[in-house]
C-alpha cells in the first residue's frame, strides 16, 4: 500500500475528532471519504499531513512512518494537500500563488515546463496570470489550488471539499480533471459531500460519523446501499 492509516486519534480539547480511524490507499487508486459536516474528514487529511498533531496511531507512506515528521518532510516525499477553501492568497498574483506549491522542490529545471503545462491546461489562469487571485471567481481559485498542489510533484494528492461552492458544470470539471490525474498515475484520497459523483470515480469509500469509521466497502457496494445512502450520505 502507498498510504497506510491505522487507529489515527485527534484530539482537540475536550474533544476527539478521529476515534481510531484506519484506511488505506494503493498506488494508483482513488479512496473516498464521506460524511456530514463535523464527521472528522478535514482533521483526518489534516493529521495524515501533520497540520495537526495526531493523539495516535500510524500514519505510513511508502512504508516510511510519517506521524513525528514535518509537513515538509511529507510534502517533499510526495503526500500533498489541497484544503477546504482553496487557501489562496488573494494579496498574491495567481502566478505567484502557483509558485508556492514548488517551494519545497529541489529540482527545479522542469518547474518553467510545468507550469506552462497548467496553464495549457488552466486557459483561464493563464489569462489572469499577472493578477491579483481576487479577481478569480470560486471554480477559478479551486484549479489555482489543483495546479499550486501539482507543482509539489505529488505522488498522492489529498483533497478536502474541492467541489464546495461550485457550480454543478465546474463540479463536473473538478472531477474531470481528477480522473485525468489518477489516469496519470496519480492516486487521490477524497474528502467529499458530492456522493454520487464522489463513488463514481473512486475504487472504494469510507464513511465517518462523529469521528469514527461507521461503513466501508467497495464504491459500487456504497452507491447501491439505499440504507446507507439514507443513513450517512443523503439523496444525492
Amino acid at each position: 500500500m502507498q498510504l497506510e492509516v491505522n487507529d489515527l486519534r485527534v484530539r482537540y480539547g475536550r474533544t476527539q475528532a478521529v476515534q481510531g480511524v484506519s484506511l488505506s490507499v494503493a498506488p494508483g487508486e482513488i479512496v473516498a471519504v464521506l460524511g456530514a459536516n463535523g464527521a472528522g474528514k478535514s482533521s483526518l487529511l489534516k493529521a495524515i499531513l501533520g497540520t495537526v498533531k495526531a493523539e495516535g496511531g500510524s500514519v505510513r507512506f511508502k512504508g516510511q512512518e510519517m506521524l513525528g515528521t514535518p509537513v515538509s518532510r511529507r510534502i517533499r516525499d510526495g503526500l500533498v494537500l489541497v484544503p477546504e477553501g482553496r487557501r489562496i492568497l488573494v494579496s498574491m498574483t495567481v502566478h505567484e500563488n502557483l509558485l508556492l506549491g514548488a517551494g519545497l522542490r529541489q529540482d527545479r529545471e522542469t518547474l518553467p515546463r510545468e507550469i506552462d503545462a497548467i496553464y495549457d491546461r488552466f486557459s483561464n489562469l493563464a489569462a489572469r496570470r499577472d493578477m491579483q487571485a481576487a479577481v478569480l471567481s470560486g471554480g477559478e481559485q479551486q484549479m489555482l489550488a489543483i495546479g499550486r498542489a501539482m507543482l509539489a510533484k505529488p505522488e498522492l494528492m489529498m483533497l478536502d471539499e474541492p467541489s464546495l461552492g461550485l457550480s454543478p458544470l465546474l463540479v463536473g470539471r473538478v472531477f474531470d480533471l481528477l480522473r485525468e490525474l489518477n489516469g496519470q498515475g496519480m492516486s487521490i484520497l477524497l474528502v467529499e459531500q458530492n456522493t454520487h459523483k464522489t463513488l463514481e470515480l473512486a475504487t472504494r469509500g469510507h464513511v465517518l460519523e462523529l469521528g469514527r469509521m461507521v461503513m466501508q466497502g467497495s464504491a459500487s457496494e456504497l452507491l447501491a446501499d439505499e440504507g446507507l445512502q439514507r443513513a450517512y450520505l443523503g439523496a444525492g
